[in-house]
């Protein structure tokens, strides 16, 4: 009967998992070098779920639910932003002039945190939906 609150609780922990990767994107919009000082625009994180338990456990409650299966790098191409006078800027080529920017947007990683924090949000009301009619069942069965 408890195994029932391990589908709202992997939801949440899935959409935490989202919300942490989202967080990171926004925080390095503005990143364009990496640690070592090399021009290495920071790539936007995508983070993919999977239906399922990855334990493979066998008990129906709890091989339902959701789970993040990976976290990968978007392969969209950085952006651009013309500006000849940086030292960051292409010194040849078809860029000649234009600074690598990270492939964030910031409009749809804030759309995407608002999506995330409802799913959270959601899975949170299930569960406590859950644990109130596990008390009322164990009040009628006392």
């Amino acid at each position: 009967m408890y195994g029932l609150l391990d589908i709202p609780a992997a939801g949440m922990t899935a959409q935490r998992t989202r919300m942490a990767v989202i967080a990171a994107n926004i925080a390095n919009a503005d990143t364009v070098l990496d640690e070592n000082g090399n021009i290495n625009p920071w790539r936007r994180r995508t983070v993919h779920f999977a239906a399922g338990d990855p334990a493979g456990r066998t008990d129906d409650a709890r091989s339902l639910g959701v789970h993040v299966t990976d976290i990968t790098l978007d392969d969209a191409p950085f952006n651009l932003k013309w500006d000849p006078t940086s030292p960051l800027a292409y010194k040849d080529g078809p860029n000649k002039g234009y600074v690598p920017r990270p492939n964030v947007n910031p409009v749809i990683e804030q759309v995407n945190a608002l999506e995330a924090s409802r799913a959270y949000e959601a899975n949170l009301a299930a569960a406590e939906a859950m644990k109130q009619m596990m008390a009322s069942a164990l009040r009628l069965i006392a």
